[in-house]
């Protein structure tokens, strides 16, 4: 039995038009695998409009009214242009106003308590999910194909982070077992919530911004699929951002470790989890464009493609801030890069990426702009002895830095890349404050002023990636 599984993002669902050719996907696919499961997004647009709710909801609740009828509005319209059924219509408009009631619902809570907690939010975030899943399945309904929506929090049990769950792949199978496999068993197309779960006892949780690819990797897993292809409104993985580099090109296939790295270090096209759950099967996913289904994207697997030590793509993250502990006392000085990260932990902060000086005079690091004087005020606490005693002389931080990762197999043990990457930089009169490679065996990270981050990414990429 063949088995496919696709995710639609926001744009594949964002109107009538992307919404229709979603289904003609759908209706093209189920004829040539077994089993096919499809993962919806929110609609594009929604669940911003969902986020900014819950301020409202605490600030000024009369908006929510305002809110919960556009939400139905852009759903009920779709509906209107592709379903022609009047009962399946009415059943879908239905359908809706019972999650838009616990929209209402749930923002008047909000409202009461003055906050919205994260267990509330997570319910909020969750509502596109909801909607453009029930929308999507009476779509295909009306295209005669069997289809149903179904819920994620039936299938996928997470621990209670919220909003940033992380799923119990056990328990999750056995959910998908008992509510999943008899629906795809009786040849019925599930469309289910990405982005969404729950905890064991049922309360709603959502696995972080992006999460639908990840909801689909779990659910692709549980059910063994052959291929997982995501859905989305470009052509694959590209080797920059077009919106920085105009000629960047569809990269035609990557490996599990060099698509990670590029999705850790900001390439958008991918939650940065999806292929955790596949690759122990060495499942193949596809990302491609509902706008251009024809076109064949980009081939994730398990081997890299092409020359080993070839630049396959340029990254950069931006709203960076690079923080250095230094002083010629941490010399020799055992335990000084442990109590700096335990500081930076204790401030519920993540780093990005650590570049230390052989002479372990310095350490610096990079965490998010916003987080770099809670970053600093917790290490010169920790530090107060080593401060006073001058063992360290400053903690300081160059703000609005960029991280700049060029990615591609191998590395990490191909003699002449960083040569040729510097070169490239140096040529173009670009300054780096800092390198870090070696942990991985596909990345290359470098971090720039702001200012220059537009140029270094075009530079590496013609100077590089072009020529690879």
């Amino acid at each position: 039995m063949k088995k496919l599984t696709m995710k639609f993002g926001g744009t594949s669902l964002g109107d009538a038009q992307a919404i229709s050719r979603a289904a003609d996907i759908c209706t093209r696919e189920q004829t040539s695998w077994g089993w096919l499961l499809v993962i919806a997004s929110a609609m594009s647009g929604i669940t911003d409009l969902l986020l900014e709710s819950t301020q409202a909801a605490i600030q000024n609740y009369a908006v929510i009214r305002s809110i919960r009828t556009e939400i139905f509005r852009r759903h009920a319209e779709v509906g209107e242009q592709l379903i022609q059924s009047p009962d399946r219509r009415s059943v879908l408009l239905s359908d809706l106003a019972a999650v838009l009631d616990v929209f209402e619902r749930s923002c008047e809570e909000i409202s009461q308590r003055g906050e919205a907690e994260a267990a509330l939010l997570d319910i909020v975030a969750s509502i596109g999910e909801r909607c453009s899943a029930r929308l999507l399945a009476a779509v295909l309904q009306e295209r005669d194909l069997p289809s149903m929506a179904l819920e994620a929090s039936q299938l996928i049990v997470t621990d209670n982070r919220f909003q940033n769950a992380a799923p119990n792949m056990q328990l999750t199978e056995k959910r998908v077992r008992g509510n999943l496999l008899p629906i795809l068993e009786r040849g019925i197309i599930p469309v289910v919530t990405g982005f969404m779960g729950a905890t064991f006892d049922g309360e709603i949780t959502t696995l972080g911004r992006g999460g639908s690819d990840f909801s689909a990797s779990i659910l692709g897993a549980c059910i063994e699929t052959d291929e997982l292809w995501i859905w989305t409104d470009v052509d694959g993985v590209l080797t920059a951002d077009p919106a920085i580099v105009a000629n960047a090109q569809v990269i035609e296939k990557l490996s599990y470790k060099e698509v990670s790295e590029l999705a850790y270090f900001g390439a958008k096209v991918l939650h940065p989890k999806t292929i955790q759950p596949l690759v122990e099967r060495g499942t193949r996913i596809w990302v491609r464009n509902t706008f251009e289904a024809d076109r064949p994207g980009t081939c994730i697997g398990p081997r890299p493609n092409g020359k080993t030590g070839s630049i396959k793509a340029v990254t950069a993250i931006r709203e960076l801030s690079m923080v250095t502990v230094e002083g010629r006392g941490m010399i020799g000085v055992p335990g000084v890069a442990a109590r700096t990260f335990a500081a930076v932990a204790s401030a519920g902060v993540s780093v990005l990426m650590i570049s230390q000086a052989s002479s372990e005079q310095s350490i610096s690091f990079v965490v998010p702009n916003e987080t770099a004087k809670r970053v600093i005020a917790a290490i010169e606490e920790e530090m107060q002895r080593e401060l006073a005693r001058r063992d360290i002389d400053s903690v300081w931080s160059i703000d609005e830095a960029v991280v700049v990762t060029a990615v591609g197999a191998g590395l990490r043990d191909t003699p002449g890349v960083a040569a040729r990457i510097f070169g490239s930089l140096g040529r173009a009169n670009i300054n780096v404050y800092a390198i870090a490679q070696g942990s991985s065996e596909c990345g290359l990270s470098l971090v720039v002023a702001s200012e220059n981050a537009q140029a270094a990414v075009q530079t590496i990429h013609d100077a590089v990636v072009m020529d690879a």
